[in-house]
């Protein structure tokens, strides 16, 4: 079998099959797809489907030319068949992982696409689980899943690993393609051959691990690592605020290290689908070992604390002009979870429209990335255009997302204040109506 896979792999012969064509799925499938295999997109959603047949885009990490000339070709095409899994040699699992109301891991999604490929799986397939989870899920929930779904045994029928995603949406150097991945398979003959997909696609590197598990915690680590550097310097930036101390550029100056330090920079909270989200996975985990994992714990409550510690300094500012923040009228500028992106998974900008909302304010915002939002079963549209009238109508415009295509000087100049989270309007030299978080 492994021998029989690699002869295809290098053939360009593997028929690939991606599993959920959102931010992680759509661009691997693009580039699979490019490399010269023939690829297949699964996805429960009928219009993503449609829009991926039609070659039209909407990812922004993904070229709308490139997608438009491979389903031209007859390169990729789209479904939500799952039956169609028969025809396919390998398959990635792309689906969300997110939380449930408790702040525990949800995994449904990665069990119903596990348990609908696990009917029409054949003998002598690859398949990888890229989405984020806890250690030990690719050997604990998916293996068990797929040989009792399709009478397989894993390593003699099929191959199985974790390969986990690393998608940064907005960033212009970084890409699917040139992404360093990891790989970790049961057993070395599926990481010989699943190695070698990847490897068949991508121009970066392809690091190999021991195991499943060793790739899912490396991935949790990545993000771990962000969310306790982030909480440290929220909280600095709390500490600051009280000291009267300028944390940006406290930063800036500790930047001038060239060793030993990493820049990170505070926010009115956490957002996309991996930071705040991953520590969760981890922390619920190690549960099941009697273990807590203390730090990481520390540094989610101060994360998570962020939008309500927004919502009391923007209380406060208005309170020197005599404003209660009941029946204020604030605009808020950026719901996008980072700059220059449309993406607003988990972005801490809603959570602090929400909460200024629940104290009575009157809350407009302006996004030129998003020009509407869900949030909680609900949709919000958003201002279409950011005019001096609009900015001059709140009492209150706080910065949520640093946007580069926003003029701040116009900002500054209609604006009566300016509660700047992000520090967007560094730049602006007339600072008299800004305060920083």
């Amino acid at each position: 079998m492994k021998k029989n896979l690699l002869k295809k792999i290098e053939q360009r012969k593997v028929v690939v099959g991606v599993v959920g064509l959102g931010y992680v799925g759509l661009p691997l499938a693009v580039e699979k797809a490019k490399a010269g295999f023939k690829t297949i997109g699964f996805d429960v959603q009928d219009k993503k489907v449609e829009m991926v047949n039609a070659g039209h885009n909407y990812i922004g990490d993904v070229v709308d030319d490139d997608l438009a000339v491979i389903v031209e070709k007859g390169m990729l095409s789209a479904t939500n068949d799952f039956s169609f899994i028969k025809d396919v040699d390998f398959v990635a699992i792309c689906v969300p992982t997110p939380l449930d109301i408790y702040q525990q891991p949800d995994i449904s999604y990665v069990k119903a696409s596990t348990e609908a490929i696990s009917q029409y799986l054949k003998k002598g397939t690859m398949v990888v689980l890229e989405s984020t989870t806890y250690p030990g899920t690719t050997e604990e929930l998916v293996r068990p899943i797929l040989e009792k779904g399709s009478g397989l045994k894993c390593g003699e029928d099929f191959y199985l690993g974790f390969s986990p995603e690393r998608v940064d949406p907005g960033n212009l150097i970084y890409n699917t393609k040139n992404t360093p991945k990891v790989v970790g398979a049961i057993g070395g003959d599926a990481l010989e051959v699943i190695a070698a997909m990847y490897r068949a696609v991508l121009e970066s590197d392809v690091h190999t691990v021991s195991s499943p598990a060793i790739a899912e915690m490396e991935k949790i680590l990545e993000n771990t690592y962000r969310n306790i550097n982030i909480g440290l310097v929220n909280e600095l930036a709390i500490l600051c605020h009280k000291m009267k101390i300028n944390i940006w550029e406290v930063i800036e100056a500790a930047k001038t290290k060239p060793y030993g330090f990493q820049a990170f920079y505070p926010g009115p909270g956490l957002g996309g689908h991996c930071i705040p989200l991953d520590p969760y996975y981890l922390s619920w985990k190690a549960r099941e070992y009697g273990f807590h994992t203390s730090m990481i714990e520390s540094s989610m409550m101060i994360n998570d604390q962020m939008p309500e510690y927004c919502m009391q300094r923007a209380a406060n500012i208005l309170n020197r002009y005599k404003k209660p923040l009941n029946d204020s009228n604030i605009l808020v500028l950026g719901v996008a979870y980072k700059q220059d992106i449309d993406d607003y998974r988990e972005s801490p900008a809603l959570v602090v429209i929400d909460i200024l909302k629940k104290m009575g304010a009157n809350v407009k915002y302006f996004d030129p990335y998003v020009q509407e939002y869900k949030y909680k079963g609900n949709k919000y549209a958003g201002e279409k255009e950011l005019t001096k009238e609009l900015l001059q109508s709140a009492d209150l415009v706080i910065v949520t997302t640093s946007h580069t295509c926003v003029d701040y000087n116009f900002v500054q100049q209609n604006s009566i204040f300016i509660f700047d989270t992000k520090n967007a309007m560094k730049e602006v030299k007339n600072r008299d109506n800004i305060e920083l978080l």
